[in-house]
This record gives structure tokens, C-alpha cells and sequence, in this order.
């Protein structure tokens, strides 16, 4: 990036308090996002992508906590602001579409409101103002007869529309980052794909920079333009999207990629079983000294068991950590 990122996180920590014992469930975990850029991270369920993206906008819960680092966003540490000015910061200028729209709207008020209530709280508009925005709000995220569709509770809508509402709340205020987790969660091909057209046209169209958080690497390949890869609490490479498709550095990166199946290959035509990671992930209160991803990895070594691999500088501004990178 040849400016100021928008978003720098830098040596991330997370922990949980499991009786007397602390755990690292986010460890070291270091990024930065340009104005206007989507970035991608990617890892298995239980990874902590969701809990990462959190801990940027003040919701983690207790026992979960950070630890060390840094979160800067246009150069000011989130992790340093009072909790009045990070709520304020919060729906305005960051923003976050979550996984399941269901138990992130109040079912026992109309969408329109929920809406509306963004522009009073942050644009300080009347709520007549408000609700005519809403309805605005609404017809930008293509949601047919908005005007009607304002008035509906959340269980009258699809899980599309609904999803498509989340999105209307989260650029209400045309933030300068919208985080994405799982967006596309339980909707069917379809609808997935009409929802992150929307999210990149429209976030293409106010210059709002994204954290696209995924499990498929066909969605980050279409949106991203670089991406973190995440196992077991640890950011394992971060390069651009182009260059982790075309040669990926980590064995879990590989893995990953080998476990997409591709239609027309030879592969499929001779039935051949789909590449697999073998063995789990670990419990975070199981996982290794050394590298997380030993247990799994077909390049292991003695080094690997004992020593925690450092952040190896990749070409493009990427990095890797594992001992066997090359």
C-alpha cells in the first residue's frame, strides 16, 4: 500500500479465561486494509475470523478479551477510545453485515425502523426524516415496494430480504469499512450470489473498504483483492488473492485449495475422492507448543513440534509463517 491503511491491525491477541488457566484464542495476528480495498480471511469454522472482527469494533464478550496489540483505524487506536466515542464510531464509520440476520434484527420492530433509527442516532435526523431515508435505504439494496416492505417484521421477510435489510442498516451512514461475516450463510446459490454482488457494487460505488469474512475461497476469489488465512487462532499467510491461488506458500493454504472441487477436471471425470486436511482442528485447550498446524501437516518436522514458526516477508507485501514455507 503506498498510503496510510485504513485499518491496521497489528500483533493481535485474544484470550479466554478457562478457570485459572488463560488461553490464546486469537494469537498475534497482524493485517492492514487500504481506503476502498477488500480483504479477505479465510479458515475453517472455529478459526477466529468472527471473534477477530469483533474485538475491531468493541462487542467481545466476557471471557474473551484482548490481550496485546494494536487496532488502528484511520490512525487512531479503537482499543484506547472511550466506549461513548466507539459506539459512536460504530454504525457510522465501521460497520458489520452479521452471519445470521435472524438474531441480529429485533424481531419486535418493523425493518423500516430499525433502519431509520441509524440516521437518528448518528445524523441526528428526525425520526419522519429518518423513516423516509429508510425506505430510500431499502429500494438501494433493490428490495421490491420498499415503501411496503418498511412497515415488516423480520419474520415476514426471506432470509434473502432479510440479509438484504442487515445490508441497508450497515451503509446506512456510508461507513469507511463494512466487515461482512458470512453473509451468504444459509442462503441458497442464487440468492448468495445476488447478495455479494450487491455488497461489492455497492461498496464499489461509496469507496467503502471491506473485511470480507469466509469459509469459501470461490467467494474471497471473486471479492478479494488480498486475503488472510487464518487456522487455529494464527494468521498463517496473507498475500494477494492472485498469488495464494496460483502458489500457495502455507500447507494448510494448499490444503484448502485442494479441497475445492474443480468441474470438468480429470479428477472428477475418473471419480477420483476430493483432496482432504486429515485429523481436526485443535481444542484451544489442546493446541500444540509449536506450530498449530503440526498435527496436520504433511511437511512436518522435529522444528515444527518444538518452535512456533516466525512471519517469513513474501513478495507483494505477504508474508507466511511456517518453517517449511519454500
Amino acid at each position: 500500500m503506498t498510503s496510510a491503511p485504513l485499518l491496521e491491525v497489528s500483533d493481535l491477541t485474544i484470550d479466554m479465561m478457562s478457570g485459572r488457566r488463560r488461553l490464546n484464542v486469537v494469537e498475534n495476528v497482524s493485517f492492514a486494509i487500504g481506503r476502498g480495498e477488500t480483504f479477505g480471511l479465510v479458515g475453517e469454522s472455529g478459526c477466529g475470523k468472527s471473534i477477530t472482527a469483533l474485538s475491531m469494533i468493541g462487542l467481545l464478550k466476557a471471557p474473551l478479551a484482548v490481550s496485546r496489540g494494536a487496532i488502528r483505524f484511520d490512525g487512531q487506536d479503537l482499543r484506547t477510545l472511550p466506549k461513548r466515542a466507539m459506539r459512536k464510531l460504530r454504525g457510522s464509520r465501521i460497520a458489520m453485515i452479521f452471519q445470521e440476520p435472524m438474531t441480529a434484527l429485533n424481531p419486535l420492530s418493523p425493518v423500516g425502523r430499525q433502519i431509520a433509527e441509524m440516521f437518528v442516532l448518528h445524523q441526528g435526523a428526525t425520526w419522519a426524516e429518518a423513516e423516509k431515508k429508510a425506505v430510500e435505504a431499502l429500494a438501494s439494496v433493490h428490495v421490491p415496494a420498499p415503501d411496503k416492505r418498511a412497515k415488516a417484521y423480520p419474520h415476514q421477510l426471506s432470509g434473502g430480504m432479510r440479509q438484504r435489510v442487515m445490508i441497508a442498516i450497515a451503509l446506512a451512514c456510508d461507513p469507511d469499512l463494512l466487515i461482512a461475516d458470512e453473509p451468504t450463510t444459509a442462503l441458497d446459490v442464487t440468492v448468495q450470489a445476488e447478495i455479494l454482488k450487491l455488497v461489492q457494487d455497492l461498496c464499489t460505488a461509496r469507496g467503502t473498504a471491506v473485511l470480507m469474512i469466509s469459509h469459501d475461497l470461490g467467494v474471497i476469489a471473486k471479492m478479494c483483492q488480498r486475503v488472510g488465512i487464518m487456522y487455529a487462532g494464527n494468521l498463517v499467510e496473507e498475500r494477494p488473492v492472485s498469488d495464494i491461488f496460483r502458489q500457495p506458500r502455507h500447507p494448510y493454504t494448499r490444503g484448502l485449495l485442494d479441497s475445492i472441487p474443480r468441474l470438468g477436471t480429470r479428477e472428477l471425470h475418473e471419480r477420483k475422492r476430493l483432496q482432504e486436511i486429515e485429523g481436526v482442528v485443535p481444542s484451544i485447550t489442546a493446541f500444540p507448543e509449536g506450530c498449530r498446524f503440526e498435527p496436520r501437516c504433511v511437511r512436518a518436522s522435529e522444528i515444527c513440534a518444538a518452535r512456533k514458526p516466525g512471519q517469513t516477508p513474501l513478495d507483494h507485501h505477504g508474508f507466511v509463517r511456517c518453517h517449511h514455507h519454500e
